[in-house]
């Protein structure tokens, strides 16, 4: 066995380790969730000097000023969108391409969009290189949706908005969810909006920080 497997075998234990210890005794309990947080490598979406904390319990810099959350809240945050098989979901935000990855595995029709062109372009080559299908790229304001692909069954905010954008929530079908950190620059609430035309509901799942979603919608450049 070459040490390049050694090294595959031992992260894959650390990601079975992750799992257990940061997901399933955290509370996260979907099945599908936790099969996806399994399957999906999260070494290949961080930075190669990064690789040995890939499996800790917390964000990591991919650059550009942006993060890859921790796998802890991507769970969550998956598992609140109740994903049902072939759920049209919208990611806005793709950074690494991590939570687009999830998404994936679990099922679900992804269209993500990201700011930048650059982390765009390195999150579309990780998904070719691992073989990930169902993810369609796009580069733009993802704060203003994506209106000809509408409506959604799911919307992601995976970056903080002030509050959650009309526009966006017009874009899910009835019935449908938002989930996403909405607040201050400094501290939100991950909330979970389930769309109605005439009387959205809303739970709140708990406190968070998240880098800013810049965009016509969301926060403006620094």
């Amino acid at each position: 066995m070459s040490s390049g497997s050694v090294g595959d075998e031992q992260l894959r234990a650390k990601r079975q380790w992750m799992v257990e210890r940061d997901l399933h005794r955290r509370g996260i309990r979907d099945e599908q969730v936790l099969r996806a947080m399994e399957s999906v490598p999260r070494h290949r979406f961080v930075p190669p000097g990064l690789v040995h904390e890939a499996y800790a319990d917390y964000p990591l810099s991919i650059g550009e000023g942006q993060t890859i959350s921790q796998p802890y809240i991507v769970a969550l945050m998956t598992e609140a969108l109740r994903l049902i098989p072939k759920s049209s979901v919208l990611e806005i935000g793709t950074g690494s391409g991590y939570q687009s990855a999830i998404l994936a595995a679990c099922g679900a029709h992804v269209w993500t969009i990201e700011r930048s062109e650059t982390l765009s372009q390195l999150a579309g080559a990780r998904f070719t290189k691992l073989g990930i299908e169902g993810i369609h790229a796009r580069v733009g304001d993802g704060t203003l949706g994506l209106p000809s692909e509408a409506p959604f069954d799911r919307i992601l905010a995976t970056g903080s908005l002030p509050v959650a954008p009309i526009s966006l929530l017009e874009q899910l079908r009835e019935g449908g969810l938002f989930v996403g950190p909405i607040g201050t620059l400094h501290s939100q609430q991950l909330l979970r909006i389930e769309y109605h035309r005439d009387r959205p509901r809303m739970d709140e799942l708990g406190a968070c920080r998240f880098v800013p979603l810049i965009g016509a919608e969301g926060w403006t450049v620094p």
